[in-house]
């Protein structure tokens, strides 16, 4: 139990120091957590072995996955359900948008100008076509857009881009088998029932020390979780969408989504931001620069080019159409799953995955940063 606890102690050092310096820049924790997990792997790399910083440590997977599905659903049970109504249009558009102008734009990069194989070059394009829910909704959080209408409609937007990058990969690479639909069954099935079970829950025994609706929310999450896993499919997304089917309500008990964002943004995300940072390789990276630039510059530009546009057309304002379109530039949880997805299944290589990882984790940083710094729409936030 030492290593674990000395490993427990340097991981939550690294999350403090993060949250001390961001506080200090004024820029979102989980941008500085990202970029703290870069530096102490690399740091770690250079002084004592590739594995001292322990990332690949189950417990530390556990944790950072977790991390990264309870704040998935977070985000989906702040949605305003009423507020999505409204704004259907909008989130459907720029979500779908946002998916296609990338997932093209990327794959053809890979295939006509990389030399990728088929199967890499669709691989790269679903990889860089995502917006990092888990990255956006930090960032929502922390500044209070989450509160807004304006917050609201990027989070539905964000969901729907989602939704296009994991319906690509099951339709372009994942087997449906007869454990998709055991799956796709048995989450329909829950999604329907959760908003009765769970009032009926929170009506017997919620508001108590026990805290007995966090246990019931983390069992559903990874009892979905564990599905999703066994079918093939991937645990986020179920956790979104019950998230969003308990949005009118866990998501209206504000003293309970405190409650939970506690848990979730001071144990477990610091753990899945640092850990993505930390499986950056500066040396494949530098090793070839042309390529992570071409994929960097690629996404960037075709989500830009497709998003802002359509933006426009629902936001006038130039503050926020820019911070719109950079938050939904931004990549992380699916990136990093889709890659990783080609890398387990031989569709591409080591050197390619690394590219890929790397483009999807600047990703995270380079547009959040520019948004936060130059198109901050603070008029949005009112006196805080």
């Amino acid at each position: 139990m030492t290593q674990t606890f000395a490993v427990a102690a340097l991981w939550v050092a690294l999350a403090l120091g993060s949250t001390l310096i961001a506080t200090k820049l004024k820029v979102a924790t989980a941008l500085a957590e990202i970029i703290a997990g870069i530096v102490a792997s690399a740091v770690a790399l250079h002084f004592f072995g590739a594995d001292a910083l322990g990332a690949k440590l189950p417990w530390v997977g556990f944790l950072a996955s977790t991390g990264s599905v309870v704040l998935t659903f977070l985000a989906g049970a702040e949605l305003d359900p009423a507020v999505l109504r409204v704004k259907w249009k909008e989130v459907t558009v720029v979500g779908l948008v946002s998916f296609l102008a990338p997932f093209l734009g990327c794959a053809a990069i890979a295939r006509y100008v990389l030399g990728w194989s088929p199967q890499a070059s669709w691989i790269a394009g679903v990889a860089l076509s995502t917006t990092s829910m888990a990255v956006v909704y930090a960032v929502m959080l922390e500044l209070g857009f989450n509160l807004t209408e304006f917050g609201k409609g990027i989070l539905g937007a964000c969901f729907v881009t989602d939704l296009g990058t994991v319906v690509a990969l099951g339709l372009i690479f994942a087997p449906f088998t007869t454990r998709t639909l055991v799956f796709v069954a048995v989450t329909v099935a829950a999604f329907v029932a959760l908003p009765f079970l769970t009032r009926k829950l929170v009506a017997r025994f919620g508001g108590k020390p026990s805290e007995v609706e966090t246990k019931w929310i983390l069992l559903v999450v990874f009892g979905l979780g564990a599905l999703a896993s066994w079918s093939g499919s991937e645990a986020v997304l179920p956790a979104y969408v019950a998230g969003m089917v308990l949005a009118g309500t866990v998501g209206r008990d504000h003293a309970y989504i405190r409650r939970l964002r506690t848990l979730t943004l001071g144990l477990l995300t610091p753990f899945f931001f640092l850990r993505a940072g930390s499986f950056v390789s500066i040396p494949a990276v530098l090793a070839a620069p042309a390529v992570f630039a071409l994929l960097f510059g690629g996404k960037i530009a075709t989500k830009l080019l497709g998003v802002l546009p359509v933006v426009g057309l629902y936001r006038k304002e130039r503050r926020e159409r820019w911070y719109y379109s950079l938050l939904m530039s931004t990549g992380l949880t699916f990136g990093t799953i889709s890659a990783l997805y080609g890398l387990s299944h031989g569709i591409v290589s080591q050197a390619q995955y690394s590219h890929l990882v790397a483009v999807v984790i600047g990703s995270a940083i380079v547009p959040m940063m520019i948004a936060n710094a130059v198109f901050l729409p603070r008029h949005l936030l009112g006196p805080r």
